[in-house]
């Protein structure tokens, strides 16, 4: 048992810092849609909003991959309004799509950002909204702008407004070791403190609606795993059995939570009705089954298992019975979970003696090396499928990095203050209320 007990630690091991997250392209994609976000207008007296609309849409836009957007220095004009638009001057910069907008006082604290995207060779308007705003959300409101623009302009739904979670470690002045739960937005920003720890604080995983975090914290030295509301903060404790309590995973519907637990001698995988309490064991082997994740429709789990000698991906129906192995090529494949559309796995393979990020296609059984580094862990699908976040370590520092699902467009994610960053997960699509102009 203390060997499992070690593997257990050694898979789930998290760390923190306390500065927000820097995010940097690596590698874009060839043929990204050129774009120009100009500066919004300030319709108002004194000095107007404090927060750069333009500047954080072009950025999420820019981020993405799917876009390359035109510096504020080589535009030729500044228009704010469709009144002001003359699209001849953005076809000679080979813009062909035009984002303007501007800001109006809104009441005593309040604005009315109200933007426009257009087709620069076709000269029509796309999409406006005029969306209200406090100086307080100004941020989350160029967050909703740039998922406006992207969903019009790609046909999907854009992750802007969505947050990330992550455990940062930094050593303290006593020599010791601090160890934070964090929840950012997906640009890095905004970094709120769920929990702080001297010990690890593991395995953190969103709720489907946003709104709680699943953890594993230890407790006088013993694993315990938590649900916590993260804007109340408050917590309850779901599982402290004797031995691992460990990988927590929502179902779809929130109500369940699968889980890893050693109780009965060894480690396997088990299923928690959040209401009832009622736990329910899943598989049942002498192998180390582990990091559980359920498939969109609630139907399948995913899990690792060494039962075949080497760490593969399994699946198995919720409601018991026949297991399937997913995974054969290479000696090891772990910490699966699902694409949001269900066809796909993002999980970590072993190449040579590099740990990187992989996607296994579940209807051909291809898997696609994605990322390059030489211990990439941790990854986790953006909402709307379309990126992976995961652990990275460079230079001896643990950071995140982020590659899309094609493998095309790079990114790392860069703490300020040099502390070491891991186990990041992508949240749930934000909930969101927009009015058309």
């Amino acid at each position: 048992m203390n060997k499992i007990l070690v593997l257990f630690i050694v898979l789930f091991w998290h760390f923190q810092a306390f500065a927000a997250l820097t995010i940097e392209i690596t590698e874009g994609a060839e043929g990204a849609l050129p774009l120009a976000v100009v500066p919004f207008g300030w319709e108002g007296t004194g000095v107007g909003p404090s927060q750069d609309i333009a500047a954080i849409v072009s950025g999420d836009l820019s981020r993405s991959g799917r876009f390359k957007t035109l510096p504020e220095s080589d535009m030729l004009a500044r228009p704010h309004s469709d009144a002001e638009v003359e699209f001849r001057d953005w076809k000679v910069l080979g813009m062909e799509n035009l984002v303007v907008g501007r800001i109006q006082p809104n009441g005593a604290d309040g604005y009315l950002v109200r933007f426009q995207l257009f087709d620069v060779f076709k000269g029509s308007l796309l999409t406006g909204y005029s969306i209200p705003a406090t100086e307080a959300d100004l941020r989350a409101t160029a967050h909703r702008i740039a998922d406006l623009i992207y969903e019009t302009l790609t046909g999907e739904k854009g992750a802007f407004s969505t947050r990330i979670a992550y455990v940062e470690s930094i050593p303290a002045a006593d020599g010791k070791t601090r160890v934070t739960l964090r929840v950012a937005d997906a640009d890095g920003y905004n970094p709120q403190t769920i929990l702080n720890s001297p010990d690890p604080i593991l395995s953190p995983a969103w709720s489907p609606d946003g709104l709680r975090l699943a953890y594993v914290s230890f407790v006088r030295g013993k694993p315990v795993i938590f649900v916590q509301e993260v804007f109340t903060g408050q917590r309850q404790q779901v599982a402290a059995y004797n031995g691992i309590n460990g990988a927590p995973a929502w179902s779809p519907d929130g109500r369940q939570l699968a889980m890893t637990l050693s109780k009965d001698g060894n480690p396997e995988i088990y299923i928690l009705n959040l209401a009832t309490k009622a736990l329910r064991r899943l598989t049942d082997h002498y192998a180390i089954d582990t990091e559980p994740a359920w498939s969109p429709d609630g139907r399948n789990i995913v899990f690792t298992s060494d039962r075949g000698g080497k760490p593969q991906i399994y699946r198995v129906p919720v409601s018991g019975g026949r297991l399937e192995r997913l995974t054969f090529e290479g000696d090891y494949n772990a910490r699966a979970s699902y694409s949001p559309d269900g066809k796909s796995l993002v999980l970590v393979t072993r190449q040579g003696k590099s740990y990187r990020i992989g996607a296994l296609q579940l209807g051909s059984g291809r898997l696609q090396v994605l990322s390059g580094g030489v211990l990439d862990e941790s990854p986790s699908f953006a909402p709307n499928g379309n990126m992976i976040i995961y652990a990275t370590k460079t230079r001896g520092k643990h950071e995140l990095a982020a590659v899309s699902a094609d493998g095309r467009v790079r990114q790392r994610l860069t703490l300020e203050g040099g502390g070491d960053v891991r186990e990041p997960v992508w949240s749930p699509f934000a909930k969101s209320n927009r009015r058309n102009q």
